[in-house]
């Protein structure tokens, strides 16, 4: 087809190029927690290459970073605040609940004997 016949002329878009995350001059080490942690998530998974935009060299330098950290105990293996606060809320309502039941049918048991 002859450029001069479409009926929808292709639009010029301005595109920008984004920084890669990782400069030349960043060291990936496991100390370099300002680094590592721009390629964790919220839930402290490992992002995705996709995700990172990193090259394939980089997310391996980055996974060995993040892994050895987490031996060392400087970073957690998993963020679950969450998960803790839901978890310790709930076992604390269900035991009240539990408590209230058996209190209740111990008062029970304790008044029938009365009478």
């Amino acid at each position: 087809m002859d450029k001069s016949k479409r009926l929808f002329p292709k639009s010029k878009r301005s595109f920008r190029r984004r920084l890669p995350p990782i400069q030349s001059g960043d060291r990936i080490d496991y100390k370099n927690m300002s680094l590592i942690s721009r390629f964790i998530s919220e839930q402290g998974k490992i992002l995705s290459r996709r995700v990172n935009r990193l090259t394939l060299k980089q997310q391996r330098l980055i996974t060995i970073a993040i892994k050895q950290a987490r031996i060392l105990s400087s970073l957690p293996f998993r963020n679950n605040e969450k998960e803790f606060e839901k978890s310790e809320s709930t076992t604390q309502a269900t035991g009240l609940k539990t408590k209230k039941r058996v209190y209740s049918s111990i008062k029970f048991k304790f008044q029938s004997k009365l009478k």
